[in-house]
């Protein structure tokens, strides 16, 4: 029995997932799975915390392929999962299966993963089938669900990953229906980048008497990651990245935006600079982010621009440089951009290009981690001049009608005549044209608008969603 073998198999895991772990180089467990596979095993409720690269997945996905193997379902039926994985986004999902599929190559256990952008028609043809562990997105299962082609109610165990995430992402509403159709005698593991006060009501609304894990600081960023900041103007800010990616020879940088616009933008003022670049983000049909991805991976597209949610679980190994392009909203999303790099105890950089207007979401980040992020200067970087830097984005004044609008007379140039009286309320006002261009046209005044602010429709309290009462919508 080799090192590897005899460190995991202290953790009391089956010996064919000895072989696998084995085969897959790993040499000692991480620390996430040191503490979370034996109280799996033993059949516990679990509250995980831990970073992005720490291990995580494989901290489930070992016990639970062990105990579910060790005690088979007689008779089971097609469509009739025993385990339920549930996770924020399509490409989380395909990489827990992958995890399961690697784990789980010596067992006799099925395995499927469902998520939606692709064809539902070969995901009924895999659910007529045996399937021991279902992976999924909570919108595409609950299409199953509503169609009655998949049934919930032999599940032992239930994990929801990245579960802040599917908060973020509204899936609260989504994750309850899901719970209205699992058995209440079950197992359940909710693993979290972080232990928000969301993440702990949501816990004691799903888990029996957990378990609780945390192997990170709260919030925390690893201290393999090196950051840094450029202060520059945001029309500069691509400018500067072609610079940094030219004059450092970045071979795979992960570049964050705020907007799927920005995005596609991005990526194709890189293109036209000389550097291959793919964008990913949720409009993006589920075979383009899978070739972007693939191509990123592969190494022929050196810089992959993405959001936030589309770049959530992306699993790359080495990946040695994180650009914020636009730093993000919320600070824990800061921790999350800059944790897909640094990963399994391999260095990494992150870099943040902040223009004035995000000094304050540059400071929330900092109290955040309770530290001062370097401040970088871009050694020979030399900015267009203004206009040359501006000339993409300049477009000719309309005055809705396509033509170029008249200049308007000069203050002064003509006498102004009495100002007539105000009209009565509601009464049409009529100008007579003393230079306003108006033309003695007659505009009538629109009625004042009554019931309040838009802003008052808009309740987004968490308490009501952990209650079960309705606020708002749900996205899929």
């Amino acid at each position: 029995m080799t090192t590897t073998q005899i460190e995991f198999a202290s953790l009391g895991l089956a010996e064919p997932l000895l072989r696998a772990v084995s085969e897959t180089g790993y040499t000692t467990p991480t620390p996430i799975q040191a503490q979370a596979i034996p109280l799996v095993l033993a059949g516990k409720d679990l509250l995980a915390a831990a970073q992005t690269g720490t291990g995580k997945t494989a901290g489930f996905t070992l016990p639970v392929l062990h105990r579910l193997s060790a005690q088979p379902a007689p008779a089971q039926k097609p469509g009739r999962p025993r385990c339920l994985i549930l996770t924020p986004t399509r490409e989380l999902a395909a990489q827990v299966q992958e995890s399961v599929t690697t784990y789980g190559k010596y067992l006799p256990l099925t395995t499927m993963v469902m998520f939606g952008g692709v064809n539902i028609n070969p995901q009924f043809q895999a659910l007529k089938k045996r399937v021991d562990i279902l992976v999924a997105t909570p919108g595409r299962l609950l299409d199953h669900v509503g169609q009655k082609t998949i049934d919930l109610s032999g599940i032992e165990i239930l994990i929801l990953d990245e579960a802040d995430r599917m908060l973020d992402m509204g899936f609260i509403r989504d994750i309850r229906k899901v719970l209205a159709h699992v058995p209440k005698q079950r197992q359940t593991l909710l693993f979290s980048a972080t232990f928000s006060d969301d993440i702990r009501a949501l816990a004691n609304s799903l888990l029996h008497q957990p378990e609780c894990v945390e192997v990170a600081r709260r919030n925390t960023a690893s201290e393999l990651v090196a950051q840094s900041v450029y202060m520059i103007a945001q029309k500069q800010k691509r400018e500067l990245l072609v610079h940094l990616v030219k004059q450092h020879d970045w071979r795979q940088a992960l570049v964050f935006t705020r907007t799927k616009h920005g995005a596609n933008k991005l990526a194709e003022y890189l293109g036209k600079n000389g550097i291959a670049a793919a964008a990913i983000h949720g409009n993006k049909s589920q075979s383009a982010r899978t070739r972007a991805l693939g191509d990123f991976k592969a190494g022929s597209v050196p810089i992959l621009v993405a959001t936030d949610i589309a770049a959530r679980g992306l699993d790359i190994d080495e990946l040695p440089q994180v650009v914020n392009f636009e730093l993000p909203n919320v600070p824990e999303d800061y921790v999350h951009r800059i944790g897909r790099t640094g990963r399994r105890g391999l260095t990494g950089q992150a870099v943040s290009l902040v223009d004035n207007e995000e000094s304050k979401l540059l400071a929330d980040i900092e109290r955040l981690l309770k530290r001062r992020i370097e401040r970088a200067s871009p050694e020979g970087f030399v900015p267009a001049p203004a206009d040359a830097a501006q000339q993409d984005d300049a477009r000719p004044p309309r005055n809705g009608t396509g033509n170029p609008s008249r200049p308007r007379n000069p203050r002064g140039s003509a006498p102004r005549g009495p100002r007539p009286p105000a009209p009565a309320a509601g009464a049409a006002r009529t100008h007579t044209g003393n230079g306003g261009g108006n033309g003695g046209r007659v505009q009538t005044a629109a009625p004042a608008r009554t019931g309040g602010t838009g802003d008052a429709r808009r309740p987004q309290a968490r308490a009501a969603l952990f209650s079960g009462k309705p606020a708002g919508t749900t996205k899929r």
